[in-house]
């Protein structure tokens, strides 16, 4: 008898319990940092933080992009001068080159 009256007690609150929790469920959405905020850090000469980070990140970017694309003509130049059914080993070292400095970009602009 103990038993119904558990069940029947759990039939009755159970859905109010439930749909209490769920309201009171926090808002977990993220939101973009502002650019703007006051948290933001100046370097001794006045400007911000945060910009001198993004410049220096984006130079570096485009050296190692000139690295990239240096090595690619010195491939393609290597690969013209060589025969048609001759690839040195260079070549191929310089191809692995290639894909290590391309993933390497990537890995900094996905950051």
């Amino acid at each position: 008898m103990a038993l119904t009256r558990r069940t029947a007690l759990l039939a009755l609150v159970g859905p109010a319990v439930s749909q209490n929790a769920q309201q009171q469920e926090p808002d977990t959405r993220r939101t973009l940092p502002d650019p703007d905020a006051a948290d933001d850090r100046r370097l001794p000469n006045g400007k911000s933080q945060k910009d001198a980070i993004s410049k220096q990140s984006h130079e570096e970017a485009l050296k190692e992009v000139e690295a990239l694309i240096q090595v690619a003509e010195d491939l393609r130049d290597e690969l013209k001068h060589s025969g048609e059914y001759v690839v040195a080993i260079s070549s191929l070292r310089k191809t692995e080159e290639i894909e290590k400095l391309a993933r390497h970009i990537r890995g900094k602009l996905k950051a």
